[in-house]
């Protein structure tokens, strides 16, 4: 296994950027159990540009509304934590954790009852990226942290 490329490593926090939506420093916590990373925005309107189909919708998060735009790959029926079973509008979009950029397919789903406003799934973690879960912000060196807290 001498071979094998060796991957970045994340906490179960990091903050993340969605650079074409104009969204950085995103508190986002990672989750191995969920398939799809999620994002906490409002559907606002479906619009079609080009032949392509798109979605505009607004990101409440850090006291602000972030009002964006980005193609709409797919309404999925996602699980939720709760076990219900949601239809969700899903877009496709560049995804930065750390110094690694990718793109991230990415669920719209309301959050506001969830302490982080995006949620990192195994998709887009996979072939990139060690989970570390007892540490946390191992992308994140912004985050400066008190003695105890990066955990």
């Amino acid at each position: 296994m001498s071979d094998a490329k060796a991957l970045p490593t994340v906490g179960w926090r990091e903050l993340v950027d969605l650079p074409d939506l104009g969204l950085i420093g995103i508190p986002a916590k990672i989750d191995t159990g969920a398939r799809t990373s999620s994002l906490h925005a409002h559907v606002l309107e479906e619009l079609e540009r080009d032949g392509e189909q798109f979605v505009r919708f607004a990101v409440d998060w850090d006291g602000d509304r972030h009002e964006c735009e980005a193609i709409h790959v797919d309404i999925r029926g996602i699980t939720s934590s709760n076990g219900e079973t949601q239809r969700r509008y899903v877009i496709k979009t560049p995804l930065q954790i750390g110094k690694i950029r990718f793109r991230a397919e990415i669920s719209l789903a309301d959050r506001s009852d969830m302490k982080f406003p995006m949620l990192i799934g195994r998709s887009s973690l996979r072939r990139r990226f060690l989970v570390d879960s007892g540490h946390s912000w191992r992308q994140s060196p912004r985050v400066q942290t008190e003695k105890g807290q990066n955990r």
